[in-house]
Formats: structure tokens, C-alpha cells, sequence
């Protein structure tokens, strides 16, 4: 599983190498090799006998950090989807992207979410999983902000990330308490103690921080927001991240964490709670939307919402019913935003007023698109899939569990009449989608471009998830034990069993079903007589504009802060950085009894020693009196290497060799960069700049005397070096020099990123040379 999942950023590696060739051979056909191939090696594991796969790979033991991955039921639901939506996506953006496009980014940016969503679905590390989950954050806001030359492109990007981070955050403020709970980062090893996270003091903050995590990313009202701005996306990502994958990673948070939550009144009154009021808002919203993209953005966040609702339940029916429509909904939303896509592609709008009659021109497109939007609409007929998990959710509404919390209660009562109420609305624009799309007045003179049907590749992916649609409605049983099952017991904790099929009688869901399709024609057909009602619903109220309120006054008042001290005077920060270094260590050292003074077993101090530390005093004072900075950058050389014969002195050879490369390097590097700077000039300060600098100076000068007394004689821990000496010869392939193990070995990641930093600095100070002002200079 280690190479499936990575396997996407490895190939991302080569793609601008490969998009080089982009003329000839179109570069979305060599990311295809990736989820194609991940696709194949994970469906090996469907059927009625499928175990779980545990691989564990060390990465950081000390911090209980390994790169585990567990496969069962649930994640295998969802990397098949990852991987067969992936391609099917990859796919499809071959025929709508043009080569003309920086393919080589779109691609790089696809494969590195491909390998973040993979992660999140099979890590067991709650810390590896929000590595990969903050992956998926930076590589979708890459990916909407593609087309980076459009405002509106840059601000949905911005959006999405800062909302999803936020979530992110608090998410992993949630781990690390779990984590302290239960002293193990797996979470499997969670879930079987969960009695012990149920009765501790932080099971609340627990909640409320996993579930805002899971809440922003799965656009969850107040934070679905983000999600429509989204939509500037080009549409492969929109049907890859927004419909099928990255929305369904809180949904999927969740699933993964029910076991431990489920007991919990509040779990069901947080997730079905905040689930079902997103289902009626999202739905209720997509009718006012005259884009196409928003019509999906929004049913998208109220189909997030029911799959939520259903998880809050915690019954074996509303958990089957969940992850069968997570599955329905990956194919009627992954196909619906395809054709938004064909449309826009080949109409050059998604403005549905200008839309209308397009059958005539595109049947193939207006035949999948009444397929995807009947399905979505929960019409009861046997081979639409969405129908069957529509109405298990009702089903469920009408069985739920006793709760102890009047407040539950109250809400178990009510959600059978908002899951109505919502799924109405639900049908309205479905029907608004399709016929004022594909039917009603033809309006071609206003159109950008002439339409017709797309090329017959641009139509393959959706029509694969058409046929998916079918398949699953006319057989559904060849996904319930073999897939289905699987993931319920995975959320559920033992095996769940579901008859899937069309006709259950007369029950109150199929009377739920019914009362859907009767109202929601009604509200179709009436729809331009009640649609003012958003005129006062929302009305002027609106989430985005809280958003850029409080978005905007944050910069504003960053802003103000910042431009109190950085005035771009570079005396002002160095005192600032000097004085809280000053603060913060005598704080540190006044608190934990660092102002200690201990002269036993020290080395004596002898002539030779006193005359080396007065040079070096001497030669430090003089660096402030020289005006010549050649002579400065010398004459502070004196320090360095005075420094390396005391180390001569105290018998430690090893250490003054090193002190004399180091003092070599940095007196050359200044040398070079000193060079090419403006002559030391006197400056010229009132009495108060003098005295506030000879302050600063001594006092950072007290505190490295300080510090360094402290360090010998305040011991707060056992000394370190006890276990350098015994362990360095073995853990440095029989190197008996203790400090060249410590610098080569122990620590040879540190001295190698050591040396990346010095360059990187060297790098950008000739850059600040080389782009300096020669007609001014800094204060």
C-alpha cells in the first residue's frame, strides 16, 4: 500500500518532463497510468470475504509517529473512489484542457491531492492523517486557484484554505488530546478505548474540535461557504474534489471516529443536528443559483449534509444507508458536474438563463444529464441508485435511538419533516437543472458559441458513471455484501446487513418518497411565483459577507499592528528581536532557578587563558569603533579563533578544528557579502538612541554570560553526554571520535540542513545586493 499511495507524487516528479511532449501526446494520458493502477490493485480486494490489511512503517518512533495504513471496509470504499473517480477525471480533463494550458501544474497539482486523499483514507496515525488531510488543503487550493489570472479564481482558492486550515487546526488540537488520553497516536488503538476518551473531562473539547475539522472540509453550514466560491475550479476538479473526494475526507473523519463518538447524545445532536439544517439550506440555496456550477455547489453541500445526518444516527440502517449514498452520490454528482462542464465547454456559459432547448443539439449530453439529476432527485424509479439510498434515509429518520437528552429528543422528532422538507427542495432543482438546460425555450443567439454535442471522449467519463448509476439501480445486491457491508461494519463495529431492493411495500419512507415527488412538482411549476421569497430569505443576510467582514478587518487591524513597528528601520527590529530575547530568558531562567553559581569541578584558570579572553574582549569592542568594514569583519575574526585556542587550551583539539572551519567560512562569506555593501559611515543618534543601544548591548551581553553560567551549573535534567560516549562508537560504525559521531552521525541531518540554510542565506543577500537601490539606502 506504500507505493499506491505514493505513487501519484512520484509521478508528479516527472510530469513537467513529460508535459514537455504535451504537443505531441496530450500529458493527462501519462497521470492516467496512476489511478488507473491504483484502482486495479485495490479492487482485488472486493468480495463477501475481504479482511482488513494492516502495513506499519516506522517514521518518528520516539513521538509514536509511524506511517500505518489500514485498510478495511470504509477506506477501501473510499480509495476505490479516489481512484476510479481519478480516472475517469484525469480521463475527461485530456479533452477539455487544451494544450495551450500549463498542463505540467494542473497535472503535478492533481497527483499530489490524488496521494493526499489516499493518505487520509488509510492512514491509522492521527498525526499522519493530518499531514496528509493539510496536504489536501494546499494541493486543492492549488488546484482551484489554477486559472491564478481570474480574481475570482485567486479568492475561492484563498476561501477554500483559509476555512479548511482553520478546521485543520482545530482538528489536530482534538488529536493531540486524544492522543495524551490515551497514550497511542493509532486510531484503532482509540476506538478500543473508547470508554476511557467517553468518560474524560476533555471529551467535550475532543468532540467539538474533530467535528469542526470534519465540518469545514465536508462544507458543513456555517463553513459551506467556501465550496461555491470553489467552483472557479476548472470542472475536472470540480467533478474530481467537490463531488467525489476531497468534500467526503470530514465525512469520512467522521465515519472513522463514530465508534468512539457514538455514545455520545451530543454526537447525534452536533453531526445530524448541523447535517440536516445543511441539507435544508443547501437545498433550499441551489434553486436561487443561475450558474450551473452553483446548482451542483449547492446540492453538493446539501447531499453532504443527508450522508452527514444519516452518520449522527449511529443505527446500522442509517450507517448502510450512508455509505451507499456516499457511493450513488460519486456517480450522479461526478457525472452532473461533467456535463456542467460539456455545456459550458460548448455554449461558452453556465448561465442557465441563457440556456434552454440544448437536447435538440446535445441528446447525448441531455440523455446522461436526465439520468444524473433524476437519480439526485431520489425519483422513484428501479434503475436510479439514488432512489434506493433516498429512501433508507428516510427509513432511518423514522427509527432512531432513545436518547437520555430532552434536547435529542426533540430534534429525533424533527428530522423526519426537515429530511422532507429538504429533499423537496432537492427535486425542485434537479428539475430546474435539467429542463431549463436541456428543455424549454431555445435562446442560441445568445450564446458565446454555437452548441454542439461534445467530442465523443469527453463523454465517455460521464457516461462510464451513468452506466454505474443503472448498474447499481438494476443491482444493487452485487454491492451490498461484496462493498457496502464491509464499510458499514467498519463504522458500525459489527456486521451490519442490508436487503437492498426496489419495493418494500407500502411504508411511511415510500409515503416520503411520494410526498418528495408531489410537492416538489408542485414547486417547480410554481417556482417563479414563490421565488421571491429569497428577497427576504436570506435576504441582505449572507454568510460571505460576514466572511469578508471579519477577513477584512483582520488585515486591517494586522495592518495597524505591523506598521507600529516595522517602519523599515533595521535599528528598530534588532532592538525589538534583542529586547524580547532579553525579556523572554531572564523570565525563563527567574523561573526555573537558573541564576545558580557553582565553581566546583572546573578547569583552574591560568595566564594564558586570561590573556586569550581579553583579546577576544578587545577585539569585540574595537568592531564598534572601526570604520572600515574590511578591518570589522577581521578584527571580529579575532573572537572566532581566540574562541578555537581556547578550546586548544581546555585539550579539546576536535572542537577547535571545527570552531577554525566554521570561523574560516563565516569570515569569508562576510568578506564576500561586505564587499559589495556601502562604506561603514559614523551615525550620528541623540543621547537617548545611545544609551537605549549600550543598554540593549549589555544586557544581551549579561544574558549570554548568564546563560552560559546557568548551563553548568543549573541541571535540570540528567547531562547528555554520558550516553554520547557510551553509544557513540556503535551508533557511528565504530567511530571512536566522539565529536565528529555527534556532528557526522548523530546529528548529520541537522549539519547537512546546517549548510543548506548557509547557502540559501548566501543566496539571498547577493540577491538583496544585486537588487539593492544604489540611490538610497535603508535607515
Amino acid at each position: 500500500m506504500l507505493f499506491a499511495v505514493f505513487l501519484p507524487a512520484i509521478l508528479a516528479i516527472f510530469i513537467p518532463f513529460l508535459s514537455k511532449w504535451k504537443e505531441k501526446i496530450h500529458t493527462g494520458y501519462f497521470v492516467l497510468l496512476a489511478p488507473l493502477a491504483i484502482f486495479i490493485y485495490f479492487v482485488r480486494f472486493i468480495g463477501k470475504d475481504f479482511d482488513t490489511v494492516m502495513e506499519q512503517y516506522s517514521w518518528i518512533p520516539s513521538l509514536q509517529i509511524g506511517i500505518d495504513f489500514y485498510l478495511d471496509g470504509l477506506s477501501l470504499l473510499f480509495v476505490l473512489l479516489i481512484s476510479g473517480i481519478g480516472a475517469l477525471v484525469t480521463f475527461y480533463s485530456i479533452f477539455y484542457l487544451h494544450t495551450s494550458e500549463k498542463l505540467s501544474h494542473f497535472y503535478v497539482y492533481l497527483l499530489l491531492f490524488m496521494t493526499a486523499m489516499l493518505g487520509v483514507v488509510l492512514s491509522d496515525n492521527v498525526f499522519v492523517l493530518y499531514s496528509f488531510w493539510e496536504l489536501t488543503s494546499i494541493s486543492s487550493f492549488l488546484l482551484i486557484g489554477y486559472w491564478n489570472y481570474k480574481e475570482r479564481s485567486r479568492y475561492g482558492a484563498l476561501k477554500s484554505m483559509l476555512i479548511t486550515v482553520f478546521g485543520g487546526l482545530s482538528m489536530l488540537g482534538g488529536f493531540i488530546l486524544l492522543s495524551i488520553i490515551t497514550n497511542t497516536t493509532s486510531i484503532q488503538a482509540m476506538i478500543e478505548q473508547a470508554d476511557v476518551i467517553l468518560s474524560s473531562d476533555y471529551f467535550g473539547w475532543i468532540l467539538a474540535l474533530v467535528l469542526l475539522g470534519a465540518f469545514t472540509k465536508s462544507a458543513q453550514f456555517p463553513f459551506h461557504i467556501w465550496l461555491p466560491d470553489a467552483m472557479e475550479a476548472p470542472t475536472p476538479v470540480s467533478a474530481y474534489l467537490h463531488s467525489a473526494t476531497m468534500v467526503k475526507a470530514g465525512i469520512f473523519l467522521v465515519a472513522r471516529f463514530s465508534p468512539i463518538f457514538v455514545m455520545s447524545d451530543w454526537f447525534f445532536i452536533f453531526v445530524s443536528g448541523i447535517g440536516v439544517l445543511t441539507l435544508v439550506w443547501g437545498s433550499f440555496m441551489a434553486v436561487r443559483q443561475t450558474d450551473l456550477k452553483g446548482i451542483l455547489a449547492f446540492s453538493t453541500i446539501s447531499q453532504l449534509g443527508m450522508i452527514m445526518t444519516m452518520l449522527g444516527f449511529g443505527t446500522k440502517a442509517a450507517i448502510f444507508a450512508a455509505v451507499f449514498h456516499i457511493l450513488n452520490h460519486a456517480t450522479f454528482k461526478g457525472s452532473l458536474f461533467m456535463i456542467a462542464g460539456i455545456v459550458d465547454h460548448e455554449t461558452g456559459t453556465r448561465d442557465i438563463r441563457k440556456l434552454g432547448g440544448l437536447f435538440t443539439l446535445m441528446p447525448i449530453s441531455g440523455t446522461l444529464a436526465f439520468f444524473g439529476t433524476f437519480s439526485m432527485a431520489g425519483v422513484p424509479l428501479p434503475f436510479l441508485n439514488g432512489f434506493y439510498s433516498k429512501e433508507k434515509f428516510f427509513d432511518s429518520s423514522l427509527h432512531l435511538n432513545e436518547y437520555t437528552s430532552e434536547l435529542a429528543n426533540l430534534l429525533s422528532n424533527a428530522i423526519p419533516y426537515l429530511a422532507v422538507f429538504g429533499s423537496i427542495f432537492t427535486f425542485v432543482y434537479s428539475m430546474y437543472l435539467v429542463f431549463g438546460t436541456f428543455l424549454g425555450k431555445k435562446q442560441f443567439d445568445q450564446l458565446p458559441k454555437k452548441p454542439h454535442e461534445a467530442p465523443f471522449g469527453m463523454l465517455i467519463s460521464p457516461i462510464i458513471l451513468v452506466l454505474g448509476i443503472v448498474v447499481i439501480g438494476l443491482a444493487p445486491f452485487l454491492f451490498n455484501e461484496t462493498i457496502l457491508a464491509h464499510a458499514a461494519e467498519a463504522i458500525y463495529g459489527e456486521p451490519v446487513k442490508a436487503h437492498i431492493q426496489f419495493w418494500h411495500g407500502l411504508i411511511p419512507a415510500f409515503y416520503m418518497s411520494l410526498a418528495v415527488v408531489g410537492f416538489g412538482i408542485v414547486l417547480t411549476i410554481s417556482r417563479k411565483g414563490w421565488q421571491s421569497i429569497y428577497r427576504f430569505i436570506p435576504g441582505k443576510l449572507s454568510l460571505n459577507k460576514a466572511y469578508d467582514f471579519i477577513l477584512a478587518q483582520l488585515e486591517n487591524s494586522s495592518a495597524k499592528i505591523t506598521n507600529t513597528y516595522m517602519n523599515g528601520s533595521l535599528r528598530r527590529y534588532m532592538v525589538l528581536i534583542l529586547l524580547t530575547i532579553v525579556i523572554c530568558c531572564f523570565t525563563a531562567l527567574g523561573l526555573t532557578n537558573g541564576f545558580a553559581w557553582d565553581t566546583s569541578n572546573l578547569a583552574p584558570i591560568t595566564v594564558p587563558e586570561i590573556l586569550i579572553a581579553l583579546a577576544m574582549a578587545t577585539a569585540a569592542i574595537a568592531t564598534i569603533f572601526t570604520n572600515n568594514k574590511i578591518a570589522a569583519i577581521l578584527i571580529l575574526g579575532v573572537v572566532g579563533y581566540g574562541l578555537s585556542l581556547l578550546f586548544v587550551v581546555y585539550k579539546a583539539p576536535d572542537l577547535a578544528l571545527t570552531q577554525l572551519v566554521v570561523e574560516t567560512i563565516t569570515v569569508a562569506l562576510f568578506l564576500l557579502c561586505f564587499y559589495h555593501l556601502p562604506n561603514l559611515t559614523e551615525r550620528i543618534e541623540s543621547k537617548a538612541v545611545k544609551s537605549m543601544n549600550v543598554l540593549i548591548s549589555l544586557g544581551f551581553g549579561v544574558l549570554m554570560t548568564v546563560v552560559a553560567i546557568s548551563a553548568h551549573n543549573t541541571k535540570l535534567f540528567d547531562t547528555i553526554s554520558e550516553y554520547f560516549i557510551e553509544t557513540s562508537h556503535d551508533l557511528g560504525g565504530g567511530g571512536d571520535n566522539v565529536v565528529n559521531v555527534i556532528l557526522v552521525d548523530m546529528r548529520g541531518l541537522d549539519t547537512m540542513f546546517e549548510i543548506v540554510v548557509l547557502g540559501i542565506a548566501a543566496l539571498a543577500i547577493y540577491g538583496l545586493v544585486k537588487l539593492r537601490n544604489k540611490k538610497g539606502g535603508a535607515e
